[in-house]
Order: structure tokens, then sequence, then C-alpha cells
């Protein structure tokens, strides 16, 4: 039996329907509610639901329903193969039940149709199909009617009606697939995190920072030697220290010489020691640094400053952990950890036979570059906090924020002193504070901006030549009592130019004498 007109058109305006449903989103989360009241609506469906299958498990839940409570819904569940609806889905092709009372398959497992009344009703379920891969069901029950041909055609419709939720299905699908690997990147990225790590006593967050913080945590496991490197103020000390007391060494001293601040007469006998008598002030014998350090740590700060005579020593103590007291004959052997530290270029020193190759190779044996505050400017802010909380402390202050034009100073300036030239001018902040803010006015003038202090340049760059030329011009005739030839060779010029600048800038030599 062929449909009629009237049933075409009203199964056509349903699709439309629907098509117009699906083009508002693809979300299946968002359109099945809409989708399933519009298909209630011309089947006269007293229930209906959307099952997908989850391929990990190959249960078979009920994603949406319409006439089904929330008990109901939690209910249908189905393994393959289970029932209608499972049978569905295993084999990809639709079923017909045109009484429900009489199939045997049918499980009820919603618990929905227990209604003596309700059980004369057709069940139809057809396959939601991705390509050939069945990935749920569509099922509906509605009135039985007069004849078979009505249910053949209403299945013919649901297919199709489920065929256009098939690709939003696979939205739904892919979008849940993506949120779950940004989960599981998310969480593998907060455990990399969480294991990576960093010194208690070093402050930064930039990528710059936490490479060294993982070169730290490499050599802190060995006894390897450490050659630190880096400009002055970036805090070579303090990664000495993380480097020590992240290491099996942490209980044993770790002792601390700058080789800078020492003279060449003293710094043999503050590295060795000495014995009595060994100089005129040796009135007792002295344990040096490297004694004192055994089972730990000693830290050489400023290494390229040290004489060629202690550069030997040293290097014999690297060699073979040995030395000898100034004046003494007994050779101590020692177990020390050497750190070394310096802001000189080494390489320019060997070049210059300032500093030993042979030391140098010693000392280098596991490098770490501290880079200036510039190259990490991320971490300013964060440096400026912690310097902020202790000096509050220190001056019973209680400084509690920096204004935006004092941050803007500090993330633009270029830090030459780098961190210890950025605590110093938090501290002088700090001390003139007198409304618990940091503002701009309170920072140092070398760190000051042309709009911070309002000297922003009015003039073009010729009028600031022409400016600059006066001023040399006024200066060498102040210098040479007016006399034009002496200004002259002064300024490296003929007196025809003397002469002719001088006339330009209307500059009379004859009040300079």
């Amino acid at each position: 039996m062929s449909e009629s007109p009237e049933q075409q058109l009203e199964e056509l305006s349903l699709l439309f329907s629907i098509s117009q449903i699906l083009d508002q989103s693809l979300d299946i989360k968002q359109v099945v509610d809409p989708v399933l009241e519009a298909v209630g609506e011309e089947f006269g469906m007293l229930r209906g639901t959307i099952s997908l299958l989850d391929t990990n498990t190959e249960e078979i839940f009920i994603e949406s329903a319409y006439g089904l409570s929330d008990q109901e819904i939690e209910k249908g569940q189905y393994q393959l193969g289970e029932g209608i609806t499972g049978k569905v889905v295993e084999s990809g092709i639709p079923q017909i039940i045109p009484k429900i009372s009489d199939s045997l398959e049918f499980l009820n497992r919603t618990g929905a149709r227990a209604q003596t009344p309700e059980q004369e009703h057709a069940f139809l379920c057809v396959p939601i199909k991705l390509g050939n891969t069945t990935i749920g069901a569509f099922s509906v029950d509605i009135p039985s009617p007069e004849n078979d041909t009505i249910l053949e055609q209403r299945t013919r419709l649901l297919s199709i009606i489920a065929s256009m939720l098939a690709q939003a299905v696979k939205i739904r699908r892919d979008v849940m697939e993506e949120k779950r690997v940004l989960m599981e990147e998310n969480q593998r990225l907060q455990d990399e995190l969480r294991d990576r790590f960093k010194p208690a006593n070093i402050i930064g967050n930039s990528k710059s920072m936490q490479n060294v913080f993982d070169m730290i945590a490499q050599v802190s496991r060995s006894d390897a030697t450490v050659l630190i490197r880096g400009e002055s103020g970036t805090g070579k000390e303090l990664v000495a220290h993380a480097i020590h007391y992240n290491s099996h060494r942490s209980g044993k001293p770790f002792v601390k010489v700058n080789c800078a601040a020492l003279p060449e007469t003293v710094i043999e006998s503050e590295l060795f020691g000495h014995e009595k008598g060994a100089f005129t002030s040796a009135i007792a014998t002295r344990k040096g640094r490297f004694e004192m350090a055994n089972g730990g740590t000693i830290f050489l700060d400023e290494i390229g400053d040290l004489s060629p005579t202690t550069q030997v020593k040293l290097l014999r103590v690297l060699q073979e952990k040995e030395f000898e007291r100034v004046g003494g004959n007994d050779t101590i052997r020692t177990n020390v950890r050497v750190i070394a530290a310096t802001n000189r270029n080494l390489e320019d020193l060997m070049n210059q036979n300032i500093f030993r190759e042979d030391l140098y190779y010693r000392l280098n044996v596991f490098p770490v570059h501290i880079p200036p505050l510039r190259d990490r400017k991320s971490d300013i802010l964060l440096l400026a906090d912690h310097f902020i909380a202790k000096y509050n402390k220190q001056n019973m202050k209680t400084v509690r924020r920096i204004s935006t034009p004092a941050i803007e100073l500090l993330t633009n300036y270029h830090w030459p002193g780098n961190v210890r030239e950025l605590e110093n001018c938090v501290e002088r902040a700090v001390l003139l504070s007198i409304d618990n803010v940091i503002h701009s006015h309170h920072l140092p003038p070398s760190l000051q901006s042309a709009e911070s202090t309002g000297t922003r340049l009015n003039e073009g760059l010729q009028e600031a030549l022409d400016s600059l030329e006066r001023e040399l011009l006024q200066d060498a005739l102040k210098s040479t009592k007016g006399n034009m030839a002496k200004a002259a060779r002064l300024l490296d010029l003929t007196e025809r130019k003397m002469g002719l600048r001088v006339k330009k800038h209307n500059v009379d030599p004859r009040i300079y004498r």
C-alpha cells in the first residue's frame, strides 16, 4: 500500500523540521530532545529512546529518552545481542514488533511497559550507523496500526532520521574523545610539573630558570665538579647552595671562599691552611678551607681571579684529592666536592695565558649557566614580591602592592646588576613608601623613563645636534680663554671651520677672555 500525498507531505515536513534542528547544533546533547519531540508528534509516540554503544565496555545505554523517567532510563542497559535493542545494534538490521505482548524477545528492561493496555503498542527499532559501523539504536513505541505496511513506512522514515542523527552522535563522540585526550594531557603535564625539581632557595618560573633547576637536579645526585657561569648578581651562590643541600653531602659542611676578596699572599693559606711558623704571623697551625670542608662541598667564587701559583695547587687538589699546608710536609687527603663560579670569560683568560687550560677543563666538568635577569623578565615581579616580603619584615613595614607605573618601570628596565640590583631597588622603595604602595617615584633615577619623569625630548634630532655642537664650542672657548686657534685644535677642527661654526651658532669668543 503506497503512501498518500498527504502522508508524503507530512514525512517531508518532519524531515525538514529535523534538518533545521540539526542545523542549529550538531551536538547530540542539544538536538536529541527536540528531535524526539518532533518524532513523537508525528508518530503519536508513547515512548522513544536513543541508545548508544560504549565501545570500551560493549554495553548499550540510553543517551536520551522520550516518555521515560530518570530511573527507567538508568535501567535501560543492554549487552550486544540482548533483547531487541541489543540485536539491532549487533546486527545493524531494523526490527519491527507489531505487538509488544506477542514478542518473547522483548525484555522491558526499563519497566516502563508493565501496564497491560500499553502492551498492545508496536515497537520499532532501527540502527544508528556511521558507514558500516552500528553505533546505537533509535527505538519508538507507537500505537499498533491496522496493517504492517504502516509499520514498514514508519520504520523506513525512522531509519532516515537515524542516519541524520548519526553525524550528531559522531560529533558528540569526537568532542568527548577530544576532552578525554585533553584531560589526560593536562593531567600528564600537571604530574610532570609537580615532579619537576625546584630548589626552595631560588625564585623563578621562567623557562630559562626551569632549565637551570633541571640541571641542578641532575648534578646534585653526583659528585661531579660544577662550574657556574653568569653575570654578577644573577645568584650563582644560591645555585651552589641548592646543589649542595640537595646532594648526599647535605649533612656535611658547605664552605665558601671568595677568591677575588683575598690577596694573593693570603689565598693559599686560606685554601690549604698553614703550619705554625710558616710565615711571620703564623703563630699557630691553622686548617684551610679544604680541610674544613672535608666530606662536604667547597664553593670557590670568582675562580677567574686566582693567581697562577694558586691555580697550580688547586689543579693538584682536583686531580689527586690531596695537598700540603703552607710550610708543611705532610700530605693531607681530602674528600671535597668543588663548585666554582665566575662572571669572567675564562676562554679569553686562557687565550691571554692568565688562566690555565688544564684547570679550566678540570672545573668545567658540568657547566651551569645562570641567565641574566633581562632574559627572564617573567620572574621580575615574583622576585619583587619576595623582596617586598623580606624587607617588610626587616623594617616593620606593610607594603602591599606595586603600582602599575612602577611595574612598567621594573619590567622595561634592562637590569645590568641583575637580581642583586633588583633587590637593592626594592629595599629602597620599601623604605620610601608611606602609603603601603610602591610607586614609580620610589624607584632609583636609573630606572626612570622620560614618561615617568616628564622629561620627554621636545626637540628634533637636528636641534639636539646643534645644541650639543654649541655647548662643545663654548666649553672649548672657555678652556682656551677665548683663543680661537687653540679651541680649534682642541676640537680637532681647522681654524676656518671653527670660525664658520662660531658664526653659525652666534657664539662670541670675546666673552671668554
